[in-house]
């Protein structure tokens, strides 16, 4: 009974290290599109879909953006599907904020509390544009409250409506 403990903490020890280097050994240009965009080379710069004239059509890069808490790292399905960003879109833009279907996944908590590459790249991007995230998303949830209440309370009452235009009068 001890050796085979012995045999399953060796074989336990042995696929670690071996799951660690495959993990740790992240090259961009290695990756397949799909698996590109949100993936950090181990050198921990940013991967980038580009656009490119090939069988393909698209190719991954390397960045020259540096990721400053994780290196070789190929982010989740279930990450990218809580953010409510996708694999396919080359290049990104701070456009995608002005969307609140967007911004409603990206604050959600399924993302801001599970996914923190896709948070940090936005909320670097955000602040680029010279925008909070947190402030982003605490008006995103404001918002939606807002939204709830007057739903709750039966609905938006009508404000005056414009007057039809007048037909010409004849002289």
């Amino acid at each position: 009974m001890g050796s085979s403990m012995k045999l399953s903490l060796i074989i336990f020890f042995t696929c670690s290290l071996f799951v660690q280097n495959t993990l740790a050994n992240v090259i961009c240009e290695n990756l397949p599109t799909n698996m590109c965009s949100f993936a950090i080379a181990s050198s921990g710069k940013r991967c980038v879909l580009e656009n490119h004239k090939s069988p393909q059509g698209k190719t991954c890069k390397t960045s020259e953006v540096v990721v400053e808490k994780l290196s070789g790292y190929i982010e989740t399905d279930q990450c990218v599907n809580a953010c409510g960003v996708c694999r396919e879109v080359v290049g990104i833009s701070s456009d995608a904020f002005l969307s609140s279907e967007f911004t409603a996944h990206l604050c959600s908590p399924a993302c801001l509390q599970n996914c923190p590459n896709i948070v940090d790249l936005f909320f670097n991007l955000a602040a680029s544009e010279g925008v909070s995230l947190p402030t982003l998303c605490k008006n995103q949830e404001e918002n939606h409250r807002a939204l709830l209440t007057i739903l709750s309370r039966g609905g938006v009452t009508p404000g005056p409506v414009a007057a039809p235009l007048a037909a010409p009068t004849s002289l």
